[in-house]
This record gives structure tokens, C-alpha cells and sequence, in this order.
């Protein structure tokens, strides 16, 4: 990989990439994320006295989304065109999902990772009165096309 830091001047300083010369394209990404649940919490998650967490945990990484810029020193604030965040029980927890698209000068794959991020933080503050032993497993970026660096699309490691 012959890639250098972009986020480091010639002295080593943290600094925001230039974009200024770069042309706005559609730029889109997905990321994922795991919350592992115990049984006993995936089968209470409808009598939350919170709210349904699922719900709030999906509002959550949409409005994370739109604040990453806020979050991340050096993203650029950007106009998202669409943020979705879907949640999915599965037997031994929920696989959260995000996609963001935006039609601008730098890509989304921060935005996906932080709306995945705060959607699993989210399910574990809303679930932590029945279990602090909650674990949050594999945020990754999933996939990403636009953009000068072109298309990304996660390869699953077998183990």
C-alpha cells in the first residue's frame, strides 16, 4: 500500500485534507455492527420501560450521522442526502446496519461508522439496567463507492 497519512502535515501536525479543488460527486458508504445480547435481554427488549430500543437506537445513528463532524476532528461537515439505520434481531443480539449518501466533495464512510457506532452505544444504554456485560463486536465499514479512491466493498476473513 503505498498510501500516506492525509491527515498530517510535513511536521507531523494533525491537519483537515484540503478538499477545496475537488468536485462534488454522489458518494455513498455502509458500515455494520454487532450488539451481543444475552436471551434473557432479547426477550425483555418489548417491556423496555425506556422505549423500544431498537426505535431509539435507530433514531440515534441517524442523528449521529449528521453530527460526525461535531465527533471526529478532522471530517468535514457535510450535506447528507439520506441516512438510514436499520436494526435486526437475530438470536444472539442485533446486527445494526447504516448507509449515507451524499452528493459532495469527500465521502460518507465516517458518517456510516459513527451512525453504526452510536446505534450500538444506543442499544447498550437503553438494554444496561438488565446487563452490563454487553459487548459491541465488528464495526466496520461494509462499502463505499465514489470518490477519488473508487469503490470498497468488505471482504468477509473466514476463521
Amino acid at each position: 500500500m503505498a498510501h500516506k497519512l492525509s491527515h498530517y502535515d510535513k511536521a507531523g501536525r494533525a491537519k483537515m485534507v484540503d478538499v477545496s479543488t475537488k468536485a462534488a460527486s454522489k458518494r455513498e458508504a455502509a458500515a455494520s455492527a454487532f450488539v451481543v445480547l444475552e436471551p434473557a435481554v432479547l426477550r425483555a427488549l418489548p417491556e423496555n420501560p425506556k422505549g423500544d430500543p431498537l426505535e431509539v437506537a435507530r433514531l440515534a445513528g441517524i442523528m449521529a450521522a449528521k453530527r460526525t463532524s461535531d465527533l471526529i476532528p478532522m471530517c468535514h461537515p457535510l450535506p447528507l442526502s439520506h441516512v438510514d439505520v436499520t436494526m435486526r434481531l437475530c438470536e444472539n443480539g442485533v446486527a445494526i446496519s447504516s448507509k449515507v449518501i451524499t452528493t459532495a466533495v469527500t465521502g460518507v464512510e465516517m458518517e456510516a461508522l459513527v451512525a453504526a457506532s452510536v446505534a450500538a452505544l444506543t442499544v447498550y444504554d437503553m438494554c444496561k439496567v438488565l446487563d452490563k456485560g454487553i459487548e459491541i463486536r465488528e464495526i466496520v465499514l461494509e462499502h463505499k463507492s465514489g470518490g477519488k479512491s473508487g469503490n470498497y466493498t468488505r471482504v468477509r476473513k473466514k476463521s
